[in-house]
């Protein structure tokens, strides 16, 4: 039997997928110029990627790599370590060489942080034009050291920190203000024959953050780091990233992304790789489909969902589950689904590739639907351990 990765798998000629079931872009991706960030490719062909930032002290090290360790296993493919003392200067060689993944050094005020930071073999350095005393007056160092090195640079432009200059001229954080600011730093480095850059425009209002990048895109082919900068707790943040990314990705605009949340960083990495699933960016891992609030529902939605949530949590394999609690929706989003119910009246019906398997109570819904989950998944070839490990032959479609 042929198991679809996460989407649905009963489709129509026009339904907007293309081969192989793989959602299509809503528009072709920006071009761009590609760069490495240790061994992660950002823009160019390269599939989108998410970072997040640590929020332990940097000096201490074994409290960063622990946290750089969660974020790795949570899917966060570039992390960024704050650099604001020379102790955290004096942590970077350990944290970049026992880092799983590329380590960026997030610099401000203080130049020699640059220098220390590409020593120490990080694997990019971001660095904040409008606060970076005497910046200006060394690029030409900078760029002879990050181009020594093959160390690529992320201009970082924020509202709050814009350079004071342009803040005269503009008044206030403006689309143009972040723009010139970027653009100026980087023909400064493109004096000096340094093209190894990235470039963020970040705000805390997605709609002058959009423009921004908008502009930017326009103006430039280097690779661009998506954020909206203090975007706020957990739940505002979520909404304000996901709009601003969505119009931007969606335009094929952004080559990285980092969702800035007042929350723990692993957070962050679960709200960026779910909007770039829902994008159709990023291959799905599983994913329920479940009702919204209704009055026609013939079962404790809310309860079931979130119990088929828990008792298939961290499931490895890409799959569509849908749990659904009444007659009008329930039977045709069980049957696109790759494994669902459809329940009332004290039973469900248990849907597997569009056919209905078995029939089972209500008490009976959850554990039936891991056992068809277990079920599929062997038939993929794929053999779950009890400790989650994936192995066998199907196992090369497993989201990582």
């Amino acid at each position: 039997m042929s198991v679809s990765l996460g989407i649905p798998t009963i489709r129509g000629e026009d339904d907007g997928q293309g081969e192989q079931g793989a959602p299509r872009p809503l528009a072709p991706r920006r071009a761009s110029r590609k760069i490495m960030v240790g061994s992660v490719p950002v823009g160019g062909d390269a599939p989108v990627s998410v970072q997040s930032m640590t929020t332990t002290l940097t000096a201490d090290v074994n409290s960063t790599l622990q946290q750089i360790a969660e974020l790795t296993a949570s899917g966060c493919q570039i992390v960024r370590v704050a650099v604001p003392s020379q102790d955290d200067a004096d942590a970077l060689p350990a944290i970049a060489r026992k880092s799983p993944i590329p380590v960026i050094a997030d610099i401000h005020f203080q130049p020699k942080y640059v220098f220390a930071a590409i020593d120490a073999g990080c694997a990019a350095v971001r660095v904040n034009p409008g606060n970076i005393k005497r910046f200006d007056d060394k690029v030409g160092e900078i760029a002879r050291a990050a181009g020594d090195a093959g160390v690529p640079i992320r201009i970082g432009v924020n509202a709050g920190s814009l350079d004071k200059r342009l803040l005269e001229k503009y008044g206030k954080a403006t689309p143009e203000a972040l723009v010139e600011s970027a653009l100026w730093e980087c023909s400064l480095f493109e004096e000096h024959g340094f093209r190894d850059i990235k470039i963020s425009v970040k705000h805390n209002d997605p709609v002058v953050m959009i423009e921004a990048y908008r502009r930017l895109a326009a103006a430039c082919d280097y690779p661009l780091h998506l954020g909206v900068t203090e975007a706020g707790p957990a739940f505002q943040g979520t909404i304000k990233s996901a709009v601003a990314f969505g119009a931007l990705l969606a335009e094929g605009i952004g080559d990285t992304i980092r969702v800035s949340l007042s929350a723990p960083p692993v957070e962050e990495v679960k709200v960026g790789t779910a909007i770039l699933e829902s994008l159709g960016l990023r291959q799905r891992g599983l994913e329920i489909v479940s009702c919204p609030s209704c009055g026609r529902a013939q079962v404790d939605v809310y309860t079931l969902a979130e119990e088929v949530t828990a008792g298939l949590k961290d499931f490895p394999v890409p799959l569509r589950v849908a749990v659904m609690g009444c007659v009008v929706n329930g039977p045709g989003e069980a049957r696109e689904a790759d494994l669902g119910v459809a329940s009332g009246n004290g039973k469900g019906q248990i849907f597997v590739k569009g056919e209905v398997v078995k029939t089972v109570p209500e008490s009976q819904i959850v554990e039936t639907l891991i056992e068809e989950a277990v079920r599929i998944a062997e038939e993929m070839g794929i053999e779950i351990g009890e400790d989650g490990s994936v192995s066998g032959p199907g196992a090369d479609v497993i989201v990582t």
